[in-house]
């Protein structure tokens, strides 16, 4: 089905189906830890990959399958790795592609966990990064070194919006046969494709926007069959598996993605505009306004500037707390992508273990406050952030 002329929307919907002998018409749960074969022969079969089928679900599941095959429809993949969570597609991704004494370039303007993963974790491993701006081209280019693997960006990034060029950026990595990974979190498939940009790899929270209302963990992994292999091999192994219920769930989750992504960025765009009037503002970023740095590019990669607005108030972190303190309807947590707007101080939560230095060195500021914007009406969401204009 994936080989079909359909459109996004459909593919959303569609695309990846398998059924079974009963002929449901919504995706089955298959909630089974292994699967029964006709003979030995066919296990041994299906153990040496001789034999397609299921063997065990913490790396073969129908229900698993059917998400991986859909996402990778939206994308324009060959293939994805389902796992447990966002962090675990990342590391999965690079102990399946990376090994001891090799070295990744990535943007410092990225999530504080994965900064904490490539710090500290990946570093007892004998893997070195090096952390560049995500937008100046040249800084990339001088950290290559001759065991360079991978570069690591997320575009739209967390939590200041910045874009970076995926083409230009793509044009650098290949000149040195490095691979270049996407986190493509913010935006999702609905909004941007970075394998079309030129990116080898794309990394998805399916935690966010795939879920869509804030239910499930899981992540995804996604790019040529050849340079999936060896994730695929690290995830069959060690077992950062996603389970099939929250498969299903990310399933219904993609039926709705594009219409989500479309009200998700109207209200963004909206709440963007009235921040930028507002006294109690100094700076806002969102790549769907006029005055990001990035805009120009953004709109070339991105259908639209996306769900996230990040602003500075006046002031320092005790009147970012206070804004905060005050909402009523906007959910205080560090999530995103749920139909529900979320409210966080990003230097004391989702970058509070990146150090001060570091935080400076990202631009995240103590009077910095990001929200995830949701489907509420947008007048609502302005009286909550009502003080903002006193």
């Amino acid at each position: 089905m994936n080989n079909d002329p359909w459109k996004f929307d459909t593919q959303a919907i569609r695309a990846g189906s398998l059924q079974s002998e009963f002929g449901e018409n919504s995706e089955a749960i298959f909630l089974t830890s292994s699967y029964v074969f006709d003979s030995s022969a066919q296990a041994a079969a299906r153990f040496a990959g001789n034999e397609p089928g299921n063997i065990y679900s913490r790396f073969t599941n129908p229900t698993v399958t059917m998400f991986q095959d859909r996402l990778a429809a939206l994308e324009g993949s060959e293939a994805c790795v389902a796992t447990s969570s966002g962090m675990s597609a990342i590391l999965a991704t690079i102990m399946g592609l990376c090994s001891a004494g090799e070295h990744i370039v990535a943007s410092r303007s990225i999530f504080g966990t994965t900064v904490q993963l490539f710090s500290n974790i990946l570093k007892r491993w004998g893997l070195e990064v090096t952390f560049v701006s995500l937008t100046n081209l040249n800084e990339w280019e001088d950290a290559i070194q001759k065991n360079t693997k991978l570069f690591f960006v997320e575009t739209p990034s967390n939590p200041l919006t910045e874009v970076a060029d995926i083409q230009a950026l793509s044009k650098i990595a290949h000149q040195k046969d490095i691979k270049l990974i996407v986190d493509n979190c913010f935006c999702s498939p609905a909004l941007q494709k970075p394998l079309l940009l030129g990116a080898d790899i794309i990394i998805h929270s399916a935690t966010k926007y795939l879920d869509g209302q804030g239910r499930c963990l899981g992540g995804a992994v996604l790019a040529d069959k050849k340079t999936i292999e060896p994730v695929y091999q690290f995830l069959r192994s060690a077992g950062p598996t996603m389970s099939a219920f929250n498969a299903w769930v990310f399933l219904k989750g993609l039926e709705t993605l594009p219409i989500r992504m479309d009200a998700h960025s109207n209200n963004a765009l909206h709440l963007a505009s009235w921040l930028e009037s507002q006294p109690q503002v100094d700076r806002v970023y969102y790549p769907g306004l006029a005055s990001h740095p990035q805009h120009k590019l953004a709109l070339t990669q991105q259908k639209t500037g996306g769900a996230i607005v990040s602003f500075e108030v006046k002031g320092g972190q005790k009147e970012a707390w206070s804004l905060i303190d005050s909402t009523r309807l906007i959910s205080i947590t560090a999530n995103l992508g749920d139909v529900k707007s979320t409210i966080t101080h990003p230097s004391t939560t989702t970058h509070s273990r990146v150090s001060p230095e570091d935080r400076q060195k990202a631009g995240i500021k103590d009077n910095l406050v990001r929200i995830a914007v949701g489907l509420e009406d947008i007048e609502d969401l302005k009286a909550d952030l009502s003080s903002l204009s006193r």
